[in-house]
């Protein structure tokens, strides 16, 4: 079975898993249950779908699906937006023209490096695929208390670096997000080699990344609360803003955003007068 089957089947395993029948709107089979999710058959019923015909889809054993019977999961199923788009992406045909070019070293876009030159008052940088960082404010490594320097890994930081859990008190939450929008990449870009190994390493290192992975939550990169307790500047929340690249697909650009009236507002100035605040850009 491909890589791309068998994630398929565990995402549709997982996620019936997680569905009663009262949720699922059906009536459950009769018999005794061994978990609280939907059983394969009752599945199959609301979805429309023959047993056989979905067994062999959670098997990895039918090549093609239709788009028809993909919503018709999705319905089933109860998935968001983001969730059916990444059960379309798994299921899509296996070829390699859905793989980028992972040969070229990514370079920051112009129009990012441009709104990031302009967004030096706040933390602030540009992620690459595999959220490789591009480009950053100075005051980002002065918040975060780590480099940050163009070509590192924002993703070995957040799931890697106990300084990353020490000093981001939401650590958990924002982490837990992290790894369903890097499960959303991963099938956006089924064939990038070094994006699983990436992903491969930290679950066989981070047991908590193991356990989220495992429940096959997916999301978009998308705005959430971080909150940082800072040796000296004391307790600072932020909303994380994030910017797409029109011509740019595969780069983010992503913002540390406060109110203005915020005592996080009022330690900024002080942040940037104590640290560099140039762009550092690849």
């Amino acid at each position: 079975m491909s890589r791309d089957r068998a994630e398929l089947g565990a995402f549709l395993r997982a996620r019936r898993g997680q569905l009663t029948p009262a949720q699922a709107g059906i009536t459950p089979f009769p018999g005794p249950r061994r978990v609280p999710g939907l059983r394969r058959e009752e599945l199959a019923v609301a979805a429309g779908l023959s047993p056989d015909y979905y067994s062999r889809l959670e098997q990895g054993r039918q090549a093609n699906i239709s788009r028809e019977v993909l919503n018709a999961l999705a319905r089933a199923l109860r998935l968001d937006d983001v969730a059916r788009a990444h059960l379309h992406d798994l299921a899509a045909p296996v070829t390699m023209s859905r793989a980028p070019v992972h040969g070229v070293p990514q370079r920051a876009d112009p129009g990012l490096l441009r709104l990031l030159d302009a967004l030096g008052h706040l933390p602030a940088l540009v992620l690459g695929w595999r959220g490789e960082v591009l480009a950053r404010t100075g005051l980002l490594p002065a918040v975060l208390g780590h480099p940050m320097d163009a070509g590192t890994s924002f993703i070995r930081y957040m799931l890697q670096d106990r300084g990353a859990r020490e000093r981001i008190v939401n650590w958990v939450t924002f982490a837990e997000f992290m790894v369903a929008a890097l499960r959303r990449e991963s099938s956006r870009h089924p064939h990038d080699r070094s994006l699983h190994r990436l992903i491969d390493e930290i679950r066989a290192t981070e047991p908590l990344v193991a356990g989220w992975w495992d429940d096959h939550g997916v999301r978009d990169y998308s705005s959430v609360a971080k909150h940082i307790r800072h040796p000296v500047a004391g307790d600072l929340h932020f909303d994380i803003e994030v910017v797409g690249a029109p011509h740019e697909p595969l780069q983010r650009l992503i913002v540390y955003t406060c109110q203005p009236d915020s005592q996080t507002a009022r330690m900024l100035p002080l942040l940037a007068s104590w640290n560099e605040t140039t762009v550092d850009a690849r």
